[in-house]
C-alpha cells in the first residue's frame, strides 16, 4: 500500500508533494493527509477553503504505474471515479460533474486535481465531509476519513483499466448536460458536448481533457 503521510495542518497537500518530487526527497509512491489545510488548490488555480475533519488529500504515483490504457489528459475523471465507487459502496449519491467535481445533487462538495511533475502524477482530492462554505454541499454519509483514505488507495494501487472505470462513468455523463466547463478562459455549455472514449470532450470539434 501507498506509504501515507498524517499531518495537523498545512499550506497545501499538492504543493507537499511538489517540493517533494522537485528536492527529489521522495521517489516512491506517496499519499499524504491533513487535519487542516490553509491554502487549497482548487480549479483554475482558485483557493480551496477547506475546514477541519474535511477531506485534505494528495498523493503521487510514477507514470509508468498508471494503467495502461489510461490516457493522462483524462487522469481526473480516472481517480475521480475510483473515489467515486467507493463512496456509493457506502451508500451516497454522489455524482461527477466533468471534470473533476464530486457532486450531491446540485452541490458541489469537492474536486479532483491532477498534475504531472517529472516522472510523477498528483492527485489532489478536496472533500467536504462535514462542513462547507455558502453554496457548496457536504458528503451524504457519514464516514470515517482515515478509513476512506485506506480504502480508496487500496482502489486506486489496482491499476484497474481505464476501459472498465469509463464504462460506469459515462452512462452518467448526462447529468453534465445543464452545467458548464471553464476552458481557455471561456465558460462553455456542456449540453453540446460530446464525450469521447479517451474521456475527452469534443466541442465543435476541439478535444478537451481534463488535465490541461
Amino acid at each position: 500500500m501507498l506509504k501515507i503521510i498524517y499531518l495537523k495542518e498545512i499550506d497545501s497537500t499538492q504543493l507537499y508533494l511538489k517540493r517533494a518530487i522537485t528536492a527529489q526527497k521522495e521517489k516512491h509512491p506517496l499519499a499524504v493527509v491533513s487535519d487542516i489545510q490553509t491554502h487549497g488548490i482548487g480549479s483554475r488555480d482558485n483557493n480551496w477553503k477547506g475546514y477541519n475533519e474535511n477531506l485534505f488529500l494528495s498523493f503521487m504515483l510514477p507514470l509508468k504505474e498508471l494503467p495502461s490504457d489510461l490516457h493522462i489528459g483524462s487522469a481526473s475523471i480516472y481517480f475521480a471515479s475510483l473515489l467515486q465507487e467507493v463512496l456509493e459502496v457506502k451508500g451516497s449519491k454522489v455524482w461527477l460533474k466533468w471534470p473533476n467535481d464530486f457532486y450531491i445533487a446540485e452541490k458541489k462538495i469537492g474536486g479532483m486535481i491532477t498534475n504531472v511533475v517529472e516522472d510523477f502524477i498528483i492527485c489532489g482530492v478536496g472533500l467536504n465531509l462535514t462542513k462547507a462554505p455558502k453554496n457548496f454541499g457536504v458528503l451524504d454519509i457519514n464516514i470515517d476519513r482515515k478509513k476512506l483514505v485506506e480504502e480508496y488507495l487500496q482502489k486506486v494501487e489496482k491499476k484497474i483499466l481505464w476501459k472498465q472505470v469509463f464504462s460506469k462513468y459515462k452512462l452518467e455523463f448526462d447529468r453534465n448536460k445543464k452545467f458548464f466547463t471553464h476552458y481557455k478562459n471561456l465558460k462553455i455549455s456542456l449540453n453540446d458536448a460530446k464525450l469521447e472514449d479517451d474521456g475527452s470532450l469534443n466541442i465543435d470539434g476541439e478535444r478537451i481533457y481534463s488535465l490541461r
